[in-house]
Parts: C-alpha cells; sequence; structure tokens
C-alpha cells in the first residue's frame, strides 16, 4: 500500500494506491476534505491543518479497509527555490561505478544554500564522460573525468516543518516530502513531452506552480503566487457579494473568456448582510474573470521567457491541477502562449477512475506514482543491504562450515561486566 496525501490551499485529499505484481498502480480508498489553515501552499492554521487531514484520512482508510501508518506528501508555495548544478569528480578504476555517481552527484550539490532552506530533491539531468556528453546512465562506461548536472530543489525549513509537524501530530509518519508540480508531472506527462519539451503549469487554488522538462530532465521549477483564490477575490470584491457566493459563481457560470459567455444570461448575485440580491449578466462575470486569467498566464509567460527556456518546449504547455478546469482557459491560454495548450488529467492508475481522472487529483494521484518508483528503490536497496549484512555477520570456513560472528570470549566478558555491576 502506498498512501499520497496532497495538502493544498482549498482542499487535502487522501489516496491509498495498492501495487500489483505487474507493477500497475491501483487506487482503493480515496478522501478528500476542505482545508482551511493553508494559504498559498504554506501552513497558517496547524489546528485547522491538522483537522483537515485527519478527516481527509479517516476517510480513505474507511474506503480502503486499512489503517494509515505513513504518508508521501505534497509542498508548494512561494518559498521554493530550484537552480541547475555541475560536478566533476575523477573515475577511480577507469569504469564508472555506483561510488562514483554517488559522489559526481555530492560534488554537485556541494553550493551554498541558505541556512533556512532545506534541499527536498536532486535530480541528475545529464552525465558526460570525458568529451562524450548527454549520458543518462553512466554506470559500467569508461572514462577518466565523470560530470554531471543536476536540478536541485529546496524550499523554506520552517514551511516543511510545519506540514511535516501537522502529520506526524495526526499519528502518521512521512514517507518523502514531493514537490507538488513534480509530483503532478508523474501523472500528467507523457515521456515523449517530456523527452522533446513541455512546460506543466499547475494552477489550484494557491499557486501556479512551473515545471519545465527538456530531454527527459527536470530544468526549472518556479511557483507564481497568483492563482484560483485571486479569481474568486475579484469576483467578490468587483460584485460586492461573499467569497462563499462568489466561489459559487466561479464554479457555476464562470468562463475564461468573455467572447464565450452569453450577454443575455442574467444571474442572480447575493449581496452583503441583509441586502437584496442584484442581477448580473454571465458576460459581466466572465469580464472580471478573464482579466485574473489573463494575468496569470502572462505572469507564467514571464517567468519563461525569463528563465530562458520559453523556446525549448515545442510541445507546448500542460496545464492541470483545479483552475485549469474553467470553460475557456485552454483556448485563452493558447492566445497568450501562441504555443500548443492542452489540459491534462491523470491517466497513470487504475481503480475509481470515474473520480480521479480529473485534474483536481493530478497531485494526489502523482505523490502515488512517484511513491510506487521510491519504494521499488527502497525495496531494491533493502535486499542489497541484507545480502551484504549477512556476508558481514559470518564468515565461511575453509570446509563450508559458518563460523559464527559471535566468541565465548565476548560472552564471558560481558558476564562478567554484569556480575561487578550488581555487586
Amino acid at each position: 500500500m502506498i498512501v499520497g496525501l496532497d495538502v493544498g490551499t482549498s482542499k487535502v485529499v487522501c489516496l491509498v494506491g495498492e501495487v500489483s505484481a505487474d507493477g500497475s498502480l491501483e487506487i482503493v480508498g480515496i478522501g478528500s476534505h476542505s482545508s482551511k489553515g493553508m494559504k498559498r501552499g504554506v501552513v497558517i492554521n496547524i489546528d485547522s491543518t491538522i483537522k483537515s487531514i485527519q478527516r481527509a484520512v479517516e476517510e480513505a482508510e474507511l474506503m480502503a479497509g486499512c489503517n494509515i501508518h505513513s504518508v508521501y506528501v505534497s509542498v508548494a508555495g512561494s518559498h521554493i527555490r530550484s537552480l541547475n548544478s555541475h560536478g566533476i569528480v575523477a573515475i577511480k578504476d577507469s569504469e564508472v561505478q555506483k561510488e562514483d555517481i554517488e559522489r559526481v552527484i555530492d560534488a554537485a550539490q556541494a553550493v551554498p544554500i541558505s541556512s533556512d532552506q532545506r534541499v527536498l530533491h536532486i535530480l541528475p539531468q545529464e552525465y558526460n564522460i570525458d568529451s562524450q556528453e548527454g549520458i543518462k546512465d553512466p554506470l559500467g562506461m569508461s572514462g577518466v573525468r565523470l560530470e554531471a548536472n543536476v536540478h536541485m530543489i529546496s524550499g523554506a525549513l520552517n514551511a516543511v516543518m510545519n506540514v511535516e509537524k501537522c502529520i506526524k501530530q495526526c499519528g502518521l509518519g512521512v514517507d518523502g516530502v514531493i514537490l507538488s508540480q513534480l509530483a503532478s508531472s508523474e501523472s500528467s506527462l507523457s515521456e515523449d513531452e517530456k523527452d522533446l519539451g513541455v512546460c506543466l503549469v499547475d494552477i489550484g487554488a494557491g499557486t501556479s506552480d512551473i515545471a519545465v522538462w527538456i530531454d527527459g530532465a527536470l530544468y526549472h521549477t518556479a511557483v507564481v503566487p497568483v492563482a484560483g483564490d485571486q479569481v474568486t477575490n475579484d469576483i467578490s470584491m468587483a460584485l460586492r457579494t461573499p467569497i462563499k457566493h462568489a466561489e459559487e459563481l466561479k464554479v457555476k457560470y464562470a468562463c475564461a473568456m468573455a467572447s464565450m459567455a452569453s450577454a443575455d444570461q442574467v444571474l442572480n448575485v447575493p449581496s452583503v448582510g441583509d441586502r437584496q440580491p442584484r442581477s448580473i449578466t454571465r458576460h459581466a462575470l466572465t469580464e472580471v474573470v478573464e482579466a485574473r486569467y489573463e494575468e496569470i498566464f502572462n505572469l507564467i509567460l514571464d517567468e519563461l521567457r525569463r528563465s530562458g527556456y520559453a523556446e525549448r518546449i515545442p510541445a507546448g504547455i500542460v496545464i492541470t491541477g483545479g483552475t485549469s478546469l474553467m470553460e475557456g482557459a485552454t483556448e485563452l491560454a493558447e492566445k497568450i502562449f501562441q504555443m500548443p495548450v492542452r489540459l491534462s488529467v491523470p491517466d497513470c492508475t487504475k481503480g475509481m477512475s470515474d473520480i480521479v481522472d480529473n485534474p483536481l487529483y493530478s497531485t494526489s494521484v502523482g505523490l502515488l506514482a512517484y511513491g510506487s518508483k521510491d519504494a521499488e528503490v527502497v525495496e531494491t536497496s533493502k535486499k542489497t543491504n541484507s545480502k551484504m549484512s549477512n556476508k558481514r555477520d559470518t564468515s565461511v570456513l575453509t570446509s563450508g562450515e559458518i563460523k559464527p560472528s559471535f566468541s565465548v570470549a565476548k560472552v564471558w566478558q560481558q558476564l562478567k561486566y554484569w556480575f561487578q555491576s550488581y555487586i
């Protein structure tokens, strides 16, 4: 069993997945609860966040018929930082071993990072051996000098610790802290898109998360602190209606392009306090929404241009997340980005497809996919370490007889120590 916990600004989603014998992932439990203790990906109220996590986990446990002990959790927010780094080491025995790869990655991450930041991911992009470039897996290759390019992602130490604290106070362990857009990439992007060059944009309630993939590796990550909540606030301010009713209007009637909304359709807008409801056209509502969506997409485009990757993503833009569901969002994005744009839904799992085949669940499904890969690596490492441990604990004599790792002298010495201590 693998559990993914997406602690977002508007909701907390808990998914329970089961890895079958053929390696496929099947969702067997799902729980969701509104989130009141998060803002723009950061915990602002620990008690409210704990309650939301508990409700979502309990619901998932009930559906899956199991007890949840640990989770893979997502993290997002404006505190996320990233950079590309380079490392060089000499190959010890003229052939690249696992230790050489570990050393060159260590060399690549030896860059100064602020003390209030915590490294979340170190993702290799490519390796170079002498003059040969673009190597994805250098293990076993011959050479003298090994180089590595990596993408490092870090987050504010306090922000990450607060999320972990909420989970631990719910009686759960943390298997891993995963960057939100990295998890979404696992469920929303195809391998062909990653190889060709693509930009994933996960537009949630609090933040819009960006991940640029080139040649199958992650090259750029960024966070734009404008998303769905700002759209709701705009509706609330422009129409003078409470946030609750503004959110309902956004979900039911809003559209990202004013040209797609009818000017004849009239909507009733509840007012604040005891004032009488007012009437507006759907076209007027859409004009408010379109302005904010244009701002979101322009900020993302500015970030791509600033990073220098705007011209290196021929596969275009893939949008996902709850705010991407808005009618006309894809068409408006194509107009602003001037490149292909598609709306992605998670498609890497079996079971409950009628529920999770929705951009709302891209991050939580991606956490399961990421966790299943991580679990495979851990299991393989455990088996390897177990074999090595067995070799260390016993020594084989020439006759084939196994010699115990303990000696009578050591046992007698320990008994003597206990005896003297009690006397």
